[in-house]
């Protein structure tokens, strides 16, 4: 079994400890992991794309972790 043994950073935190906060905010309370692992890719590529790219979708960088995280937290 091959594991990901890359750090991703991205400012001051890391993205996975920006995920890791971001869900617990949000009430998960804990981060389950492949939850995590099956959406990290899109995070990722979106937070690769430029300011213009993510106005084009709508979003702010900001708004990267709600936005792929929106289908679990609908009211």
């Amino acid at each position: 079994m091959t594991r990901d043994n890359i750090q991703i950073g991205m400012g001051h935190r890391s993205l996975n400890t920006r995920i890791d906060v971001y869900l617990s905010e949000v009430g998960f309370g804990l981060n389950p992991a492949q939850l995590r692992r099956a959406r990290l890719r899109q995070i990722i590529t979106l937070e690769c794309a430029s300011d213009a790219e993510l106005a084009r979708l709508g979003i702010r960088r900001d708004d990267i972790l709600p936005f792929v995280f929106r289908d679990l937290l609908a009211a």
